[in-house]
């Protein structure tokens, strides 16, 4: 590749009139849509000399570093040309910010600062803090938002939004407000930064308050507002916004209905899930690689895994994300032979399984108590596709090994894992401990489950349950007492159900529902009908 020379950025009039008289170079700007396309002219461009052009080369380097292009070819691009202008500069940082390795625009940008002529611009800053955003390195882009304020810039309302953006995306909620509340007027995108914030660090009240403030609420207004719901838990709540969202005549995206399908998932609520189905095709949405795996995920965890099979069997091109939902959905639903054939078609295909992928049979084989089978899986995934092994991985084996009464062998694997072992995992040994009646054992992981997560009352309860069915009520006592003196609150059961399409949440002991007394006068009267049923049968 030639190298170019790049110094001064020509006038947008001189830019056309060149453009125009190049076919080749109009044939990039109105032909060109895939890297394919811009290798062949990009060649053509080499062999008439025209790439070493200030001109082209930046044209060249524009298409590379858009959402259809190559960061790595823009990269190599950039390293040719000699002496770059600031459209240069800015459109190799641009893509960075924009790409899956936005540490590369940071580094990119401190070269700028420290080995090149150029000066950065207003149009330099938004791209090099959308790079900190992504990153979460807010405390770093402070010292630039410091640079940013020395030169008199904080106005400009681009720069300003995404410091903020930055903010708020990284967790400096007081940074955020401290901007946000210094009496600019913002338009909707800085609003929409911070209910995006707000909802990321769990302050979903305060990111709703922001929402009903709003004057005028686009699109991603509403859909960041539907997935902070999702994100928190708060699931009907997401499902009655998406009502008002229709009611202001608000037309969802395809953005919408992933989140909306999480919260159905996650709510069990199938004839809901069904409608947002119904929905998404009756309205043309596009079924990309994210919806339809919702789709797919949606109908395994609601149970209904012939549904999911269907929307994964019509689905012309299978990515490797629509195979690994479908495996760990047939799993979850008890049907683990069909998860493991699956996988075996999987590994037939061109496609190379990943860490979910093996999550999905190390699941099927756990539910099924497959002890021989998921330490092949194992095996398989550690020796043969070379995948490093992660925290999740080893909860499945634990419960497989705790599930085929090998409880040694799974605290030996605890102990030996390469990664720190969570309460999660401690917490599993100890449930096989409480089901095999290992007290000793049992000890052991109770204690690294308190000290991982005080809070907890798994650790508790599970002792307490295991002292009390070994008859030692009096340590089973001491257990119960701890929680009290400790303020340890264990978790009420909840339970969902779906009727006629509304799904009803109930809480052991609670009362909250609003048909609550109906429910409970029901109730006593079928006690008092088994009673009567009892007594005549003695």
């Amino acid at each position: 590749m030639a190298a170019c020379c790049c110094s001064l950025t020509p006038s947008s009039t001189s830019i056309s009139k060149f453009i125009s008289g190049q076919p080749y170079l109009t044939m990039l700007d109105k032909h060109c849509t895939t890297m394919k396309d811009l290798q062949k002219i990009h060649a053509n461009l080499i062999k008439t000399g025209l790439a070493n052009d200030t001109v082209a080369a930046s044209r060249i380097l524009a298409f590379c570093a858009s959402p259809a292009g190559d960061m790595n070819y823009a990269y190599l691009l950039f390293t040719r040309i000699q002496n770059p202008n600031l459209f240069v500069w800015n459109t190799i940082i641009r893509g960075f910010s924009q790409s899956s390795t936005p540490q590369n625009a940071l580094s990119l940008f401190l070269d700028m600062l420290i080995s090149s002529p150029i000066e950065p611009q207003r149009l330099t800053y938004p791209s090099v803090f959308k790079a900190y955003a992504q990153l979460g390195l807010a405390h770093d882009g402070a010292q630039l938002h410091g640079r940013i304020i020395k030169r008199g810039l904080e106005s400009d309302p681009f720069i300003r939004n995404t410091v903020l953006h930055m903010y708020a995306n990284s967790g400096f909620l007081s940074k955020a407000y401290q901007m946000f509340d210094d009496g600019t007027k913002f338009d909707i995108v800085a609003w929409n930064s911070m209910i995006i914030g707000l909802a990321k660090c769990g302050e979903i009240d305060e990111s709703r308050r922001l929402f009903d403030r709003m004057q005028f609420r686009n699109k991603v207004s509403w859909n960041s507002m539907i997935s902070g719901y999702v994100r928190n838990g708060k699931l009907m709540e997401a499902l009655e916004l998406f009502c008002e969202m229709q009611e202001a005549s608000i037309g969802p995206n395809e953005f919408t209905m992933v989140s909306l399908l999480n919260a159905c998932a996650r709510l069990g609520a199938l004839k809901q899930g069904e409608w947002i189905h119904d929905y998404i095709k009756k309205n043309d949405f596009d079924l990309n690689i994210i919806v339809t795996t919702a789709i797919i995920d949606m109908y395994c965890k609601c149970g209904s895994i012939e549904k999911a099979r269907q929307a994964f069997e019509a689905t012309p091109t299978k990515g490797l994300s629509y195979w690994n939902s479908m495996i760990l959905g047939l799993a979850m639903n008890g049907e683990a032979e069909e998860a493991l054939h699956l996988f075996s078609k999987l590994q037939s295909m061109n496609l190379k399984p990943d860490h979910v992928s093996f999550v999905g049979v190390l699941t099927a084989c756990n539910h099924s108590g497959m002890v021989d089978k998921a330490s092949y899986y194992f095996s398989l995934m550690t020796d043969t596709y070379r995948i490093k092994p992660s925290i999740k991985h080893y909860s499945c084996m634990v419960d497989v090994l705790g599930r085929g009464r090998l409880l040694e062998e799974a605290e030996e694997l605890i102990r030996s894992m390469p990664v720190d072992p969570d309460a999660i995992i401690w917490g599993s040994l100890l449930s096989a401990c409480t089901k095999h009646g290992n007290i000793e054992m049992a000890k052991r992981a109770a204690k690294h489950v308190i000290e991982l997560d005080p809070s907890d009352s798994c650790g508790y309860v599970l002792m307490s349950n295991l002292f009390a069915a070994s008859n030692h009520f009096e340590k089973a006592m001491e257990e119960r007492l701890s929680m009290k003196k400790k303020h340890i609150e264990k978790e009420p059961g909840c339970s969902l159900i779906e009727v006629e399409g509304e799904v009803h949440e109930f809480v052991a002991g609670g009362r909250l529902h609003h048909r609550a007394p109906e429910i409970y006068s029901l109730l006593n009267q079928l006690g008092l009908v088994l009673q009567e049923t009892k007594d005549i049968a003695i």
